[in-house]
């Protein structure tokens, strides 16, 4: 976001300090409007990317917090048993935790 706004700054004081109120030929017009269309568009793009890579980092995140705040919870219940039966439960909560986590690093559905 920030480049494109920069982009966006340095094209209007380039213009600006360019215009020296003559006009351009219809050709050099059409190549400054394809240029700044391109540029648009690939800011555009750029844009779009660092939102979609920030949304799945943030839901990568999310997954992995809930899952260790789960993991946490079955801990604390496992402390209820004894014995076997608790390094059962506690090996089940590290388990559920791990696929979790394996779950969180594949890449959602397109």
């Amino acid at each position: 976001m920030n480049r494109v706004l920069k982009m966006l700054i340095a094209g209007a004081f380039a213009a600006s300090l360019g215009a020296c109120q003559q006009a351009e030929s219809p050709s050099e017009v059409e190549e400054d409007v394809a240029a700044a269309q391109t540029e648009a568009a690939e800011g555009v793009a750029e844009a779009q990317a660092d939102l979609s890579q920030d949304t799945m980092e943030g839901q990568e995140g999310t997954a992995l917090a809930r899952a260790e705040g789960e993991h946490k919870i079955a801990m604390e219940r496992c402390e209820a048993l004894s014995g076997d039966e608790q390094k059962a439960c506690e090996d089940e909560a590290d388990a559920t935790l791990e696929a979790a986590k394996s779950a969180a690093d594949l890449p959602g559905p397109s």
